[in-house]
């Protein structure tokens, strides 16, 4: 084939590639507006509920690392054709559940599945463009497509929700699966390391367990409160974690190679894959239920409403590596940070009385600083190793991504709710269980709302808080000029 027609099967190998990226984000923040439906359809408990939201960002989060280095080694489309059927199914069965037991278990076969998609669909870049200059676009767009499936998720949701039943935001998975599992094969070749070497069973079986034993501690304490059980198996989460660090750098071919941390700027922006999801998911969640229960917004108009910050959030994304390629990542990361931090302070003015404008102006605001770390990270991610090496890097990347959309909401939410239970009438855990108790004065109803409210304050406060410090920190340690250069430098810069 000559240049013209490689390029163009590169760009639709993309274009494939970007319908099961869509759906692992979109069905991150998905249910968010259909939480209330569900609620009213299968009767989930408290705890069930946050089971039916962190259950598939806590699959996703706890398998990415060990799906990294699978798809390196077995197949990268292999592992995509794989993971987009089980997506389907677990898609399917999710849409139909009867009870909050089925539909958790059917969300956690969907994590599973995405957990295969993620780092196997971002490493297929760096075969379909071997071009550094194509590479980092393609990157840009695989990084837009990602923050907009968790913008969007929100709002597909509620002009669904408006027509059809619940499941209907579930459904819409399948027919771009079907698309997928047609053209993969077609348009995507097979690439898998070239001395793969034999995958650590014990790292595998050690980094999934650890992060998922961790992540249930902190989910149940969220939940629950502390209890002995669920310290303990915190610890033990913790110990496993330990033991599988200590091992990468003992073995031949580890999972996760940590000397990449030793460059400040990868660091950074690890860490800045975890936070800004953190925030938003949280935020995104109770804004959902403010919008809906405080204000009174119907389902389709609140999700209208999100839709200012999903087109900022996606344009960031897009233009982001030609920012970067002029002002550097390091200024990238900063700026990121700050505006988020700013964003999120203007929720702080929304009311039980009205505050429309300022979420639009927040998500907005924030939403440039979302678009930027999305990309900046992916873009880090990749550039950041040999080709044979993409789908850890990649695996890494998204952990911190769906390790922040799973704990955001068990964190930030806790705040909020611990917020309500002492500033509310006390009379059950939530707004919408408070709000559907029978024959509530008008002035208890009052009270629950601006508990809810002053909860969402308190969450929005801390997030700005974390990102503010966080960007002062990146101002401190990268400053502006290094990261200039090390833009110049893209690779070499990373691995130094």
């Amino acid at each position: 084939m000559n240049r013209i027609d490689v390029e163009l099967r590169s760009w639709l190998g993309l274009l494939v590639v970007l319908g099961p990226v869509l759906l692992v984000a979109m069905d991150g923040s998905v249910l968010f507006v259909a939480m209330p439906a569900i609620t009213d359809a299968l009767s989930p408990s408290a705890d069930e509920s946050l089971w039916i939201l962190d259950s598939y960002g806590f699959a996703v989060g706890s398998l990415l690392i060990a799906f990294g280095a699978v798809c390196d080694r077995y197949g990268r489309r292999r592992l995509l054709i794989f993971g987009a059927a089980m997506f389907g199914l677990g898609s399917v069965g999710a849409a139909f559940a009867t009870s909050p037991e089925l539909l958790i278990a059917f969300r956690v076969l969907m994590g599973v599945a995405g957990a295969t998609l993620l780092p196997s669909a971002l490493a297929v870049l760096g075969t379909l463009f071997t071009d550094p200059r194509r590479r980092a676009q393609a990157i840009g767009v695989f990084a837009a497509t990602f923050a907009a499936g968790f913008a969007i998720g929100p709002i597909v949701a509620g002009q669904l929700l408006s027509r059809l039943w619940w499941g209907s935001v579930l459904l819409i998975n399948v027919p771009v699966v079907v698309a997928f599992l047609v053209l993969a094969p077609i348009l995507l070749g097979e690439v898998r390391a070239t001395g793969p070497g034999r995958i650590d069973v014990a790292s595998v079986v050690t980094s999934a367990t650890g992060l998922l034993t961790v992540m249930y501690s902190v989910k149940h304490a969220a939940a629950q409160g502390f209890s002995t059980s669920s310290m303990i198996v915190g610890l033990t989460g913790v110990a496993l974690l330990g033991w599988f660090g200590r091992r990468q750098s003992r073995i031949d071919n580890p999972l996760i190679d940590f000397a990449l941390f030793r460059n400040p700027v990868f660091a950074i922006a690890i860490v800045t894959g975890f936070l800004p999801l953190a925030a938003w998911s949280a935020t995104a969640y109770l804004a959902a239920t403010y919008l809906q229960s405080v204000l009174g917004t119907a389902i389709a108009d609140a999700a209208l409403l999100a839709v200012p910050g999903a087109l900022v959030l996606t344009v960031v994304a897009v233009l982001t590596p030609a920012v970067v390629a002029r002002i550097g990542r390091s200024a990238a990361l900063i700026t990121a940070h700050f505006t988020i931090a700013i964003g999120l302070s203007l929720l702080l003015a929304t009311s039980t009385g009205g505050g429309v404008g300022w979420y639009i102006a927040a998500t907005a605001v924030a939403g440039i600083g979302y678009g930027i770390s999305f990309s900046v990270v992916a873009d880090i991610a990749v550039a950041a190793v040999p080709a044979e090496r993409a789908g850890s890097a990649a695996a890494l990347a998204e952990t911190g991504n769906e390790l922040g959309n799973a704990l955001g909401i068990a964190l930030f939410g806790s705040l909020a709710a611990v917020v309500f239970r002492l500033d509310g009438p006390d009379l059950a855990p939530t707004l919408g269980e408070t709000l559907h108790l029978p024959d509530l004065a008008a002035v208890i109803v009052d009270d629950a709302r601006g508990a809810f409210v002053s909860g969402l304050h308190a969450v929005a406060a801390t997030a700005a808080i974390l990102h503010g410090v966080l960007g002062a920190v990146s101002l401190r340690v990268l400053g502006t000029a290094g990261g200039s250069e090390s833009a110049r430098r893209r690779p070499a810069a990373i691995r130094s």
